[in-house]
């Protein structure tokens, strides 16, 4: 931005070059006094974080400047299969690893009954076969899968059809999916559903239906506000509702690209993941006012989050990679000068005011599990601290450190020493479960799920984390900083 600013201030001299040299000489003087003095000010701005925070906090700031810089993509769009195809006619895509996609063109009829759906066609040469396919994004975990319901997509002459004519005729398209599978666990239901639909739909500007398979109650009530911001219609039961709904046009299954992101060269219009978390934030402002207004009306004194930075815990309810000194954690965080709120979220809780906590954080810690889905709430730029027990290395970066890079926020991934875990005191220091974890996690994922992440807890050295801490407080101060003088310029 400052090389931008000083290009601009060098082609404006340039353009006033045509004047009078004695004329030209009294304006060079003056905005050469003018350009010393802005020189000066920048200067002060520019210097003034290595004094108030220090090299390393500036290092670090500029490392974060080239990671965002290289989130948008100018990479070509990559049409995938299926997505043009003639009147009449099925095409199932199923090269992906994680799911299949099937898409079905004119006469698109519904019937719940035999788990079908119906493409009547006039045509007396289609020897389309039929085909089946379950809707749901993890292709390749047979275990799950089978539990997925499957659907069949069948061809049928409309000539010779004695079939029900349609109940409820739809004017745009339909997207069908699952919401089976491992929906109730916060992580696949971003990364297995709500993602891969956004990825699916957004081309459609929200004129389309949805068609759930194995529809929840629930599951409406948790996301409907995502959902809303990706169709204008109410959601069809497939199960639930006997009637036949007729489209002109049906995609069948969701497309998915990695651990909880978009890929945009596989995305009609080069959408990324922030693109994903915009959505969130329009489906969520409407209810987050309404809530403020509550609180407004109960007189409620929310915490002045204004001064100092805000540092959410996004803290463990079950019985596993718990912190156990989470309340020291707290006070070593309120005494190095963050306002902190212990967020404990529950099946029950509203999305909508873990969002609104979220949102309003500069730095976000937890212990690797499911919760740090919520990532997702945090916004560009903030400092996300993923606490790594033992053995879970891999899945924490491959599952949040790597998208939440994706998303703008500053990662760091906290690995804690072999003393931090529960586990040191429980096998010693020599057993390989301490000395050597990649080694029982090569023994397959029952041991990984029975000792790291069900039997373990962690208790912090916050002498080391201390530094974290500290070095996470100086970022945001800094940004803070940063975002607060252009606003100062211009006034």
């Amino acid at each position: 931005m400052v090389q931008y600013q000083r290009l601009i201030i060098h082609h404006g001299r340039k353009e006033e070059s045509g004047g009078s040299s004695c004329c030209y000489s009294k304006r060079a003087k003056q905005k050469f006094r003018c350009l010393l003095v802005f020189s000066l000010l920048s200067c002060c701005f520019v210097l003034s974080p290595y004094y108030l925070f220090g090299f390393s906090t500036l290092s670090l700031l500029d490392s974060f400047r080239r990671e965002i810089e290289g989130l948008s993509s100018n990479e070509p769009f990559t049409t995938p299969l299926c997505s043009e195809i003639s009147n009449g006619t099925i095409c199932c895509d199923r090269t992906g690893l994680r799911s299949d996609i099937c898409v079905m063109k004119g006469d698109v009829r519904t019937n719940s009954a035999s788990s079908s759906v119906f493409l009547f066609t006039a045509s007396t040469k289609n020897n389309t076969k039929p085909e089946k396919i379950k809707p749901y994004t993890r292709k390749w975990e047979t275990s799950v899968m089978d539990t997925v319901q499957e659907l069949n997509l069948i061809t049928k002459d409309s000539n010779k059809s004695s079939d029900s004519i349609c109940d409820v005729y739809h004017d745009v398209p339909a997207v069908f999916f699952s919401t089976g599978g491992y929906t109730g666990n916060v992580y696949h239901e971003f990364n297995d559903g709500i993602i891969p639909l956004f990825i699916t739909s957004q081309h459609y500007k929200k004129k389309v239906v949805f068609v759930i398979v194995e529809y929840h109650d629930w599951w409406e009530m948790k996301y409907g506000d995502i959902v809303s911001q990706l169709s204008d219609y109410p959601l069809v039961d497939f199960s639930g509702d006997a009637r036949t709904h007729c489209f002109k046009e049906a995609t069948v299954g969701l497309r998915i690209h990695d651990e909880l992101t978009v890929n945009s060269s596989l995305v009609n219009g080069n959408q990324t993941i922030v693109d994903f978390r915009n959505v969130l934030d329009r489906g969520y402002t409407h209810r987050i006012q309404s809530l403020i207004q509550e609180e407004t009306e109960a007189n409620v004194t929310a915490l002045d989050f204004k001064k100092k930075p805000k540092l959410v815990i996004l803290s463990r309810n079950g019985s596993s990679r718990a912190i156990l000194n989470e309340k020291l954690l707290v006070e070593l965080a309120e005494e190095i000068g963050f306002n902190v709120e212990v967020l404990r979220p529950q099946k029950t809780t509203e999305m909508a005011k873990i969002y609104r906590s979220m949102n309003t954080s500069d730095v976000m810690i937890g212990v690797h599990g499911a919760a740090m889905t919520h990532f997702l709430f945090l916004k560009p730029k903030t400092v996300f601290i993923q606490i790594i027990p033992l053995g879970m290395d891999w899945a924490a970066e491959t599952y949040y450190g790597e998208p939440a890079k994706k998303l703008g926020l500053k990662y760091i991934g906290y690995k804690i020493a072999p003393r931090e875990s529960s586990l040191y005191e429980e096998y010693g220091k020599d057993d390989p479960i301490i000395r050597d974890p990649d080694s029982l996690n090569e023994k397959g994922w029952e041991y990984t799920k029975k000792i790291y992440l069900q039997g373990q807890n962690v208790k912090l050295d916050l002498r080391r984390f201390r530094e974290t801490l500290t070095r996470s407080y100086d970022f945001t101060i800094r940004r803070r900083f940063r975002d607060e003088v252009p606003r100062l310029l211009v006034t």
